[in-house]
């Protein structure tokens, strides 16, 4: 499912470079509308020796969880505990529950059923999220997550596809393929259920062409949303000892921002970009420490659109292997 509407034409017409989820949800629920992070206490097969014991290479033990998320607190506390925290106004705002860490369908759809009900029975929550892996989406799954259409709720499927090229999958350690990834983007397309994928810039072994051709991918995908997160290290996993060994590099800011942009040139225009950035706390970052300057980095991005005078889509014509 693409997600159509008027509200990337109209955010070109005010000079946005990019089609942004959060102008979106406001465009189209008229009020705040905050994503609530939540730790189901599933597991994953990358951790569970089903593929794996590791986990993939840049994740930490909290399954990439955001700071604060605990799997010891109900799901009715962790949304009561968020809603305080975002408490700083007075403002009309409504939710969307994210099932964020670990692998959001590893398990039975009657206990999928369970947790993503519970969530949706709490107060103001008007749409959910349910971040998962893609050899983790059989059919029975994906017909759970699409009964939960229907008009005026935020639904959306998020998968870890990460790259376009096995190499780099093998190297993260993530245990499928991109023909996995493919696959279950095709099966959740036809179910009308909104894909949102994310990826990764910035892995070693990657060229700039590599990058590239991974952007020009999306062009043939039913893909409505992407989420970037630039390569950081962590505390606790593979890739800090590797960078540690001085066998991998970080992205410096301005590479980052240079390739994001050139990535987002040569995506479809329709495509809603939910993040451009990852982020985690400073007493678990190992690098790249410019991550820590969200602001810094989000005006850095917006700069160097203005300085090239483009936009998303504006290479479209592009094969992604060009200079």
């Amino acid at each position: 499912m693409t997600i159509k509407s008027d509200h990337y034409n109209a955010g070109r017409r005010a000079g946005m470079h990019y089609n942004s989820f959060s102008e979106y949800l406001r465009d189209k629920y008229r009020c705040r509308v905050l994503k609530i992070p939540i730790n189901a206490g599933l597991s994953c097969p990358n951790r569970d020796a089903s593929i794996g014991r590791e986990g993939c290479i840049f994740c930490s033990a909290d399954g990439s969880a955001s700071p604060g998320m605990s799997g010891s607190m109900s799901l009715p506390e962790q949304i009561a505990a968020a809603k305080r925290a975002f408490k700083r106004s007075d403002a009309d705002t409504r939710y969307i529950a994210y099932f964020q860490a670990y692998t959001n369908t590893y398990a039975p759809p009657k206990r999928l059923k369970e947790l993503y009900d519970l969530s949706l029975a709490q107060e103001d929550i008007i749409g959910l999220m349910v971040g998962t892996r893609p050899d983790c989406l059989p059919d029975d799954v994906l017909d759970l997550i699409a009964s939960y259409r229907r008009d005026g709720f935020e639904l959306w499927l998020e998968i870890g596809m990460q790259s376009s090229h096995d190499k780099s999958l093998e190297f993260l350690r993530r245990g499928h393929t991109n023909d996995d990834t493919l696959d279950a983007i095709s099966r959740a397309a036809r179910r009308d259920i909104p894909v949102c994928v994310h990826l990764i810039l910035g892995i070693p072994g990657e060229t700039w062409h590599d990058m590239m051709r991974t952007a020009v991918s999306l062009r043939g995908m039913p893909v409505s949303g992407v989420k970037f997160h630039h390569l950081h290290v962590i505390r606790g996993t593979g890739l800090e000892q590797m960078y540690r060994e001085g066998r991998m590099q970080a992205l410096a800011m301005k590479e980052y921002v240079s390739i994001l942009c050139d990535f987002i040139e040569r995506i479809p225009p329709d495509i809603l970009i939910h993040r451009l950035m990852g982020d985690r706390e400073e007493n678990t970052l190992v690098a790249p420490r410019w991550g820590l300057n969200k602001g810094t980095v989000m005006k850095a991005i917006d700069d160097e659109f203005l300085r090239r005078c483009t936009f998303q889509g504006f290479l479209m014509d592009r094969d992604g292997t060009d200079t």
